[in-house]
């Protein structure tokens, strides 16, 4: 299957796929320095926990190089750190940026923070790999797998987390296909996932989201596969709204609801998932269906972007350094050991 990129970096510049245009067009987006990096994670052209932490490590590191100073490196973090609030990848791979080149010299602070930034994208790619394989392994007897929103490479380093796992299922299997959820209202599972599984040739079905529930207890769906945005320390998750009912479902069915994603989702200073800052997006997200107003003007509107699904619904949590199951605080600590 040929590789899909979200990300390039060429050692000095990143590239970006504006995931805003896709299915229609795909159309990179050069990107310089803090404010514009941060300002395609905030609209969504630069999305997924991962790829975000990724981007945003690149738009310190590209700040330091065009203004090498500590005040560049502070403002540069704060614009960054303010774009979106939900997925801890982002604050955790600033941070790791910002620590890098505060141990360097003046001299070497724009070459330090450049380096960290592709010790980041390098590790989530290699974590996509493994944690793939250890998905695949979970749910070898699964053909027919659920998944929500858009976990691909289109999110994350390398092929994928939840969709990774989805892949390598394929890889080894014959017969596997996957139920991709619409994902209101954005539609990540409609534009992104079912473009990324048609490119791979990986047999799809795409469904609204309210048909999942009744297609999981009709016993279509053999297991639920879905990323994350921020695991807390209990081993709540904080993944795209519509997560918790997909979980809620599969419980209720007896069908394995499993989440994958790297390590660097895990919030240790997070306990709960009643902690975690719950991103409210636009109402014109709601109130528009491509560009076409599909309400009356005025309507009131509540518009979460993710929900939390509680450790005790989830299956297993599935990383690059292996398998949390049962998921609960001890077992999530071991993860990170």
């Amino acid at each position: 299957m040929a590789a899909i990129q979200a990300l390039r970096w060429d050692g000095r510049r990143l590239s970006v796929v504006d995931q805003t245009l896709l299915p229609g067009a795909e159309t990179w987006l050069a990107l310089t320095g803090a404010a514009d990096t941060a300002a395609a994670i905030a609209r969504l052209a630069v999305r997924g926990a991962p790829n975000i932490g990724i981007a945003a490590a690149y738009g310190l590191a590209m700040e330091l190089s065009a203004r090498p100073s500590l005040g560049a490196l502070e403002e540069g973090a704060e614009i960054l750190m303010a774009s979106r609030p939900t997925a801890v990848n982002l604050a955790w791979a600033v941070e790791r940026v910002r620590t890098a080149a505060l141990g360097a010299g003046p001299s070497t602070i724009a070459s330090a923070a450049r380096s960290e930034a592709q010790k980041i994208h390098a590790a989530e790619d290699a974590a996509s790999a493994a944690l793939s394989g250890f998905g695949a392994d979970l749910l070898s007897s699964a053909r027919t797998v659920l998944t929500h929103c858009n976990t691909g490479a289109l999110a994350t380093g390398g092929r994928g987390s939840a969709l990774g796992v989805c892949i390598e299922l394929a890889e080894r299997h014959e017969g596997v296909r996957v139920i991709a959820c619409e994902t209101r209202p954005l539609l990540q599972g409609a534009r992104l996932t079912a473009w990324e599984l048609q490119r791979l040739g990986i047999p799809f079905s795409l469904i609204v989201d309210g048909a999942a529930a009744g297609l999981v207890r009709r016993g279509v769906v053999d297991g639920v596969v879905v990323g994350c945005d921020r695991v807390a320390a209990n081993g709540d998750v904080a993944n795209k709204v519509g997560t918790y009912a997909h979980a809620l479902a599969a419980r209720a069915a007896g069908v394995a609801f499993v989440v994958a994603g790297p390590t660097s989702t895990i919030d240790v200073g997070t306990p709960d998932g009643d902690a975690i800052e719950i991103e409210e997006r636009g109402a014109e997200e709601v109130l528009q269906f491509g560009g076409v107003l599909v309400a009356p003007s005025g309507t009131s509107v509540i518009n979460p972007a993710f929900d939390v699904t509680p450790a005790s619904l989830i299956s297993a949590l599935v990383t690059e350094k292996g398998v949390a199951s049962p998921l609960d605080a001890a077992s999530v600590a071991s993860l990170l050991a």
